[in-house]
């Protein structure tokens, strides 16, 4: 899962191009894209990151200079970029126009707590400067707009020296960024003065062009009307130059077929990958030592405890993608970013889809076959968590259901007012929205899983999470380039294994 938790700026300091202030607040809850979530202290480890702009990994505008972990969160200064997105981004900073920092956190471990996701291990992927912030807890101490002679004097002579006097005496770990060379900055500086004279920003006047307006104008023109004549001129310059005036295609890109959602694999209990080989075997207790009731005097019962070992199997996960050397050179940069993103979503699809068979195959079947309606899944749920509970000896915590059962549920209603997503909590049974594929069904935690498919039987799991463990390498992709005829070739490939404690730990829908 991928977290994005806004946090407010707090001041602007317009001297040298330096934004600044808490990027994470520690043990602090918050509203993110998944719901009430907190971080544990130490969760995140510094990293040298961009800044991006809206989280648009097209725009980004400036880099990390240093970040700090301390007692109570992460600090960061971001060095902004000497470009107009970066300026303006300044500007809007310094106003509170748009003073936010906004984190995107790959998640490796968290839990539940009382409807929090407490997150105890995770992966820094990027910072945001946004307008809307949720957590209001991490500001930022400075921007600076402008970067003057004298402090870049200032700067050197800190570097030079080492000095530490912006740093905490409780401070834990830093990362800072290395110095630029000498000649990329006064190569850029050149660059820089070459275009002061231009100004940044400039376009042709805008006119609304219409049958109604040109013949309104063409009158006032006939009759000495200016503006009328210069509306008319421009619009024929307009309507005779269509190629004066060509599509731009934007560095947007909108994805429908892809999401990095895992439903199936987001309800179970999370596991670290051995770092080597193809199977491991986790030690399995398959009868308990027994205690009785004796008369005195009278012989003690001698059961001894038995155990086994559950073979896993490492399953690899991979896809490949080759095109020609022209089309990465030659096209936008965004390329290779959207390219990565796009198999990432497919080695999303691929795992969940792999745990949903894991589950369909291992999992025991509802004894009773329900309804699709507000009773027959308050029916389902009763039996499964009961009949999980007998099998493992543990609480059901969490429901898997398919994009179709999860509009049923939001579609149930009581005399006319939604169950699951009221309002007033009189009739509430839960709480479950078109905004949040997270959400709670009768006292369990929703998933719904997007690759899923229909009500029927398998539509819905209930499941005790620490029946079955999902374990899984991190990601990795491999480039290459082909000789003989100028193609690259690359590799996206991870590991994952899901380990069956025990299968009736997952309870599937019956249908009737």
């Amino acid at each position: 899962m991928k977290l994005t938790i806004p946090i407010h700026l707090a001041a602007a300091d317009t001297e040298r191009r330096i934004i600044s202030g808490r990027i994470v607040t520690w043990n602090e809850e918050g509203n993110t894209s998944v719901g009430r979530t907190m971080f544990k202290a130490g969760s995140i480890s510094p990293k040298n990151v961009k800044l991006l702009l809206e989280h648009d990994r097209t725009r980004p505008i400036g880099r990390v200079v240093e970040m700090t972990e301390t007692p109570e969160g992460i600090d960061a200064r971001f060095k902004i970029a000497n470009t107009s997105a970066g300026s303006d981004a300044l500007e809007e900073a310094a106003t509170q126009l748009r003073d936010g920092f906004s984190v995107g956190i790959a998640v490796d471990n968290w839990a539940n707590v009382d409807g929090v996701m407490v997150v105890s291990a995770g992966s820094l992927e990027e910072v945001s400067l946004v307008s809307e912030p949720a957590i209001d807890s991490a500001r930022v101490s400075d921007v600076a707009a402008s970067e003057t002679e004298e402090a870049k004097e200032e700067i050197s002579d800190s570097t030079e020296s080492g000095s530490n006097e912006e740093k905490g005496d409780d401070v834990e770990n830093t990362v800072t960024e290395e110095t630029a060379p000498a000649a990329d900055t006064v190569e850029a500086a050149q660059s820089l003065n070459a275009a002061a004279s231009q100004p940044k920003f400039y376009s042709a006047p805008r006119i609304e062009l219409t049958k109604v307006k040109y013949l309104e104008n063409s009158i006032r023109a006939a009759m000495g009307d200016e503006d009328a004549k210069l509306y008319v001129k421009a619009a024929d310059d307009a309507t005779n130059n269509p190629a004066m005036f060509p599509t731009r295609q934007l560095t947007e890109v909108w994805n429908p077929l892809g999401t990095n959602v895992r439903g199936c694999i987001d309800a179970l209990s999370r596991g670290t990958l051995p770092d080597a080989g193809l199977t491991f075997e986790i030690p399995k207790i398959t009868q308990l030592p027994s205690v009785t009731e004796e008369a005195e005097g009278g012989a003690v019962a001698d059961v001894n405890v038995n155990s086994e070992f559950i073979s896993v199997s490492v399953k690899k996960f991979s896809g490949s993608q080759t095109f020609s050397v022209e089309l990465l050179d030659r096209s936008s940069p965004v390329f290779l970013n959207e390219l990565l993103a796009t198999m990432e979503q497919a080695y999303s699809k691929a795992t969940t889809e792999y745990a949903n068979d894991v589950l369909v195959a291992n999992g025991a079947l509802n004894a009773t076959a329900r309804a699709n309606d507000k009773d027959g899944i308050l029916a389902y749920v009763a039996s499964a968590a009961a009949a999980v509970y007998t099998a493992t000896k543990g609480f059901a915590r969490n429901i898997v259901v398919s994009p179709d059962q999860w509009a049923n549920i939001m579609g149930y209603s009581d005399n006319g007012r939604p169950i699951y997503n009221a309002v007033a909590p009189q009739n509430a049974g839960g709480n479950v929205t078109p905004t949040s594929l997270v959400g709670n069904v009768a006292g369990l935690n929703l998933y719904v899983d997007a690759y899923k498919n229909g009500t029927g039987d398998n539509s819905m799991f209930v499941i005790n999470p620490d029946a079955y463990t999902w374990y899984e390498s991190p990601r990795a992709n491999l480039r290459s380039n082909v000789i003989s005829n100028g193609q690259v070739s690359v590799l996206y490939y991870g590991f994952g294994a899901l380990a069956v404690k025990t299968g009736a730990g997952c309870n599937r829908f019956n249908f009737t």
